[in-house]
């Protein structure tokens, strides 16, 4: 009886109201550490979207330019003290991050195939839950801050950018917390660490993916020694825990955390001002300036 045509169609309806109507084949766990992509395709989309984070900023100010500066885009130190443009300019980061997302997206789901919290392992780690999380991303600012108050150095164009005006100030403030954690936990420790740490071993990944997201900073914040140190530090931390857990939720949450005490003090910075003014105990600028010294 079993194998008569009206036993074969009941197993085929079985069969489809088990794994659901027009819903995709089930497929086997995938490892963050052997993952469906290789160097090549990590190190493409690393390098488009460092093209992006330069270009589409520079598209999205270009109708002001015109509008304002006509024939000439003016100069350097002419822009970095247009209020403006500096705002412009921050504000196109949003669009750039966004196609940085895309871009990941496909490259690690194979255009939706793949699930994205299998092949990242967005999940957490026994090792490293949320508060365990949050702890160490506060243990790590404080440490930096220390590194910075303790070798300082002078101001660099971030710092312009953050002083040109509140509306530019707030929204780095607000990338930062918004869309640069998740864009470079994707890129760094998500594509670039699984497929090194596929090809060449685990620490090989670790301090060729920890030089690439601090080399990228160090030219935001040369030549900051404190501010550079720091970064560094991060880019170890975060890879470190990556390469711990074999989970990318948990850098997440940390890289997360450690951004949003920063943007909080840059929005709390006038009445901090305030503050510090009142207690008169250290210069107001210098403490400022320690306090807000990275972002991405």
């Amino acid at each position: 009886m079993s194998n008569t045509p009206a036993a074969t169609s009941a197993e085929s309806i079985d069969l489809a109201l088990t794994q659901g109507v027009g819903s995709r084949p089930q497929t086997t766990s995938i490892n963050p550490d052997s993952p469906p992509w290789g160097i090549v395709g990590a190190l493409s989309a690393w390098f488009a979207s460092v093209v992006m984070l330069a270009v589409v900023p520079n598209v999205c100010v270009l109708p002001y330019l015109a509008y304002r500066y006509g024939g000439t885009s003016g100069t350097r130190e002419a822009l970095l003290n247009d209020k403006t443009f500096v705002f412009l300019f921050v504000l196109g980061w949003l669009p750039a991050h966004l196609l940085t997302l895309a871009l990941i997206w496909a490259i690690a789901t194979r255009l939706g195939k793949l699930s994205v919290k299998e092949v990242f392992g967005w999940s957490w780690s026994p090792n490293l839950s949320l508060w365990r999380s949050v702890s160490v991303a506060v243990l790590l600012f404080l440490v930096t801050f220390f590194l910075v108050a303790r070798f300082g150095g002078p101001r660099t164009d971030l710092d312009r950018i953050l002083e040109s005006s509140r509306a530019a100030a707030v929204t780095l403030a607000a990338l930062a917390v918004l869309t640069a954690p998740l864009v470079e936990e994707m890129i760094y420790r998500g594509l670039l660490y699984s497929a090194f740490r596929r090809t060449l071993g685990q620490w090989a990944a670790v301090v060729i993916v920890t030089s690439m997201f601090a080399g990228l900073h160090w030219v935001q914040y040369w030549p900051n020694v404190g501010a550079i140190s720091s970064i560094t530090l991060l880019s170890l931390v975060l890879t470190l825990i990556r390469a711990r857990t074999g989970k990318l939720l948990p850098c997440f949450v940390v890289h997360l955390v450690f951004n949003g005490i920063q943007s909080v003090i840059i929005v709390l910075e006038p009445y901090l001002t305030t503050l510090f003014e009142m207690w008169r105990h250290e210069p107001v600028n210098t403490v400022i300036f320690t306090l807000r010294f990275l972002f991405f």
